[in-house]
C-alpha cells in the first residue's frame, strides 16, 4: 500500500485549473488552510456536487502528498459520495475518482473506472495511466508493459487533442511518458 500511495503521489501532480465563477479561491478555498485534517469538516453544503468533488479531491491529494493517511481515509467517502451525485461525469472526474479509490486500496474500483474511461474514449491517456498504475501495484510486468505500449501509441494524437484534463495534470502524464519511454529503451 505504501508503494501504491507513493506512486500515486508521483502520478497525481496537478496544476490548478481556473476556478469556476463564484467559486472560492486562494485563502478562501475551504481546504486552503488545511482545515479539516485536525479540526471540523469544512462546510461544503453550498457547493455544487462538482465543486465539492473537486475540492475534496484536492484535499485528499494534498494529504496523500504529505503522507496523511488519516485525512485521506476521512475525506475519501465524502469525495466519492460527491462523485456519485455528479450529473455529468467526464474523464477527468473518473480519473480523480480512480485515484481516490487507489489511495484507499480499492484497486478493483479504480480498474473499473479506467475501463469506463477507455470505453467512452478509446486511447484516453488517463485510462491507460490508471491501468499502468494498477499493474505496477500488482507487480504485473506484462500488464505494465502493455500500458506503456498503449500510452506511447496514443500519446501524440491524444496530446494534440488538447483536452483540458490533460492540461490539468501535466506532471502525471509527463512522468508516465518518461517511464514508458525508459521501459521501451527510448529517451
Amino acid at each position: 500500500m505504501v508503494a501504491l500511495v507513493g506512486g500515486l503521489v508521483l502520478f497525481t501532480g496537478r496544476v490548478s485549473t481556473a476556478p469556476q465563477a463564484g467559486a472560492p479561491t486562494g485563502g478562501d478555498a475551504p481546504f486552503a488552510s488545511g482545515v479539516g485534517s485536525a479540526g471540523a469538516i469544512p462546510d461544503i453544503s453550498n457547493m455544487t456536487p462538482r465543486e465539492r468533488f473537486d475540492k475534496l479531491f484536492d484535499r485528499i491529494m494534498k494529504a496523500a502528498e504529505t503522507g496523511d493517511g488519516a485525512t485521506v481515509e476521512r475525506f475519501a467517502p465524502m469525495a466519492l459520495s460527491a462523485y456519485e451525485m455528479l450529473e455529468d461525469v467526464d474523464s477527468d472526474a473518473r480519473y480523480h475518482a480512480a485515484l481516490i479509490r487507489l489511495h484507499t486500496g480499492d484497486v478493483d474500483g479504480a480498474g473499473a473506472l479506467a475501463d469506463t474511461i477507455l470505453k467512452k474514449q478509446p486511447g484516453h491517456l488517463f485510462g491507460i495511466l490508471v491501468r499502468g498504475t494498477i499493474a505496477r501495484f500488482k507487480q504485473d510486468q506484462k500488464a505494465l508493459n502493455q500500458s506503456y505500449a498503449d500510452f506511447l501509441a496514443h500519446y501524440d494524437a491524444e496530446t494534440k487533442a488538447k483536452r483540458p484534463e490533460y492540461q490539468a495534470h501535466p506532471r502525471a502524464l509527463e512522468q508516465f511518458l518518461k517511464d514508458a519511454r525508459a521501459a521501451r529503451g527510448q529517451s
